[in-house]
């Protein structure tokens, strides 16, 4: 396992569109059908990485305290399922029902869409504002798998309150770090590494 840090994509960037497979009901979902209407948090995760696996029992209570507010979630897998089977759409879809997230949990099988994100590592978070410019990326909380911190992600919901008070982004913004996305053989983007 390779620890990585977010890439921390400039603040006020677009979010980059995309369409893909959502796992848990099969169909296909664009960003712009997903997006929510005062924000939009796109995260990407994987089904064996500790360190999601540390923070994933939070993410249905997250959704649940800002969807109603107009916010919308989107899970995100890019790993290579050849390599790492477990990570394969159709136990994605496992886990999420498991969980009961009530969220679109999508498969980028091609990795392009986590190469247009710059994302780096496993879980990466991206706060959208309405507008769909780019408001907060890194960390969903201080808290990491051994470190005896509580998981609470504090840092995505201060983010989530500031945006939807009508404030500027936090002007801190912490990296999230994770497992590296598991590229494909000769797919590794530039930023990676």
């Amino acid at each position: 396992m390779v620890s990585v840090e977010s890439q921390m994509l400039p603040l006020g960037t677009k979010a980059p569109e995309f369409t893909l497979p959502n796992t848990i009901d099969d169909q296909d979902l664009s960003l712009d059908k997903a997006r929510g209407t005062n924000a939009t948090v796109v995260f990407f995760i994987s089904n064996h990485c500790p360190y999601v696996i540390h923070i994933r029992d939070h993410f249905k209570a997250v959704y649940e305290g800002y969807n109603s507010r107009g916010v919308s979630f989107i899970a995100i897998s890019a790993n290579d399922i050849d390599s790492y089977p477990v990570d394969a759409p159709e136990h994605m879809k496992e886990l999420a029902e498991e969980k009961g997230w009530q969220f679109p949990y999508c498969y980028d099988e091609s990795q392009e869409v986590a190469k247009s994100y710059k994302a780096a590592c496993t879980p990466d978070f991206f706060l959208f504002d309405g507008d769909l410019k780019l408001y907060y990326r890194g960390q969903f909380d201080a808290s990491r798998p051994k470190s005896n911190k509580p998981v609470t992600g504090e840092d995505l919901k201060k983010a989530l309150e500031v945006l939807l008070d009508g404030k500027e982004p936090p002007k801190v913004q912490i990296p999230s770090i994770g497992c590296n996305i598991k590229w494909k053989e000769g797919n590794e983007p530039e930023y990676f590494g």
